[in-house]
C-alpha cells in the first residue's frame, strides 16, 4: 500500500499570490506557474520533486505546466508528476490548472511528432494515463508543423475539449501569422484559444514584434517560458563561471561563449536591478509582468528556495521611464 501523505497546504496560500484573468476567459492563472520540463524526470531526486510542488503550492503557485516529452526520460516528468498528484495533491485538484502538450519527437516512427490529428490524439491520452488524469485543464500543441493542414491540427485541439479530455487549448512557439490563422480557426469551431506560451526574456524579445499586440487584440493569454533566458538573467555568472553551471556543462541551450559575450550586459542590469532594491532574477521576471498582456511567467526550479525568491518578482512589477529606457538600451 502506498503510505498517504500527511500534507496539507498553507491555509494562507492564496494571500502570497496574484492572479491575472487569462486573455477574454473567465480563467485566472497565477502570475508566477511552475514548468516541469526539468527537475521531475527518473534522473532527478523524487523526494526534491515532491517538495518544489508543495512549495510551489503553499505559495499560491496553481499551475502547474508539463508536456509528453519532459524527463528525462521522456514521458517521466508526467509519470512521476502522477504520483506525486496521487500521493499528496489529490484532495486539491479543483484547486489546480495541470497542462500538458505535445509536438515534439516522443516515439519512434511517422506518427509520434508533429501536428497529425493520430499523433495529438494518441499522445494526450498517454499523457493522462500517467498522471491518472480524466482531463488536463490546458492542452497545447507544442510547435507548428508546416505539414499537416493547420485546419487538422486545430480540429483535433477542438475534438479534445468536446470529449472533455482537455478543458482549454492553447499554442506553443508559433509566429504571429501562424498563431492569427491558428485563432481564426479555433474561433470558428466554437473552443477558442485560451492561450499562447512563447520565450520572452529581457534578452528575448522576439515577441514584442507583433505577437504580443496580435495575443492583446485577440484576446488570447500569454505565458512565457525561459524568463531568465537559461540561468544568464540570475546572479548565477556574475562573479564568473560555476562549475556545476548548464554554461560550464555545454547544455543544448546554453555554452560558455554565449555567458561571456553576455557578462558586460548581465552586469550592467544587475546594477539596475541592485537600485530597485531586486535581485537580477527578481527584476527579469517583473520586467515580463510589467506588460498587462503577459498572464504569467513560467519558471522552473531545482530547489525551493529559488521558487520562494521567484514570488517576490510580483511585489514590484513597475518601472519607471528612465529604467525602462536603460534596460532597453542594453539589451536591444
Amino acid at each position: 500500500m502506498t503510505k498517504k501523505s500527511n500534507y496539507v497546504a498553507d491555509e494562507n496560500r492564496y494571500e502570497k499570490m496574484k492572479y491575472r484573468r487569462t486573455g477574454n476567459s473567465g480563467l485566472l492563472l497565477p502570475e508566477i506557474s511552475l514548468g516541469l520540463w526539468h527537475n521531475f524526470g527518473d534522473d532527478d531526486n523524487f523526494k526534491n520533486s515532491r517538495n518544489l510542488l508543495k512549495c510551489a503550492f503553499d505559495n499560491g503557485i496553481t499551475h502547474f505546466d508539463l508536456a509528453n516529452n519532459y524527463g528525462p526520460p521522456p514521458g517521466s516528468a508526467e509519470k512521476n508528476f502522477g504520483k506525486i498528484l496521487k500521493k499528496d495533491f489529490s484532495a486539491y485538484r479543483d484547486e489546480l490548472i495541470i497542462s500538458s502538450k505535445a509536438g515534439y519527437k516522443m516515439w519512434e516512427g511517422p506518427y509520434g511528432e508533429w501536428g497529425s490529428k493520430k499523433y495529438l490524439v494518441s499522445s494526450l491520452d498517454q499523457s493522462l494515463k500517467r498522471m491518472n488524469l480524466d482531463y488536463v485543464d490546458i492542452f497545447y500543441h507544442h510547435r507548428p508543423d508546416y505539414d499537416t493542414p493547420l485546419e487538422e491540427t486545430m480540429s483535433t485541439l477542438d475534438l479534445m475539449v468536446r470529449q472533455g479530455k482537455a478543458l482549454y487549448v492553447g499554442l506553443s512557439n508559433y509566429q504571429p501569422e501562424e498563431a492569427e490563422k491558428a485563432f481564426k480557426i479555433l474561433k470558428g469551431l466554437g473552443t477558442p484559444c485560451l492561450i499562447h506560451q512563447p520565450r520572452y526574456s529581457l534578452f528575448d524579445k522576439w515577441i514584442e514584434n507583433g505577437l504580443l499586440d496580435l495575443l492583446g487584440n485577440s484576446g488570447v493569454g500569454a505565458i512565457c517560458f525561459s524568463p531568465l533566458a537559461q540561468g544568464m538573467l540570475t546572479n548565477k555568472y556574475i562573479k564568473g563561471l560555476p562549475k556545476d553551471s548548464r554554461a560550464v556543462k555545454d547544455s543544448p541551450f546554453l555554452n560558455t561563449e554565449q555567458v561571456v559575450e553576455m557578462l558586460p550586459k548581465i552586469n550592467a542590469l544587475n546594477e539596475i536591478a541592485k537600485n530597485r532594491n531586486q535581485n537580477l532574477a527578481q527584476m527579469a521576471i517583473s520586467w515580463i509582468l510589467k506588460d498587462n498582456r503577459i498572464t504569467s511567467v513560467l519558471i522552473g526550479a531545482s530547489k525551493t528556495e529559488q521558487i520562494l525568491d521567484s514570488v517576490k518578482a510580483i511585489e514590484n512589477t513597475t518601472f519607471t521611464n528612465s529604467e525602462i529606457l536603460e534596460i532597453n538600451k542594453i539589451t536591444d
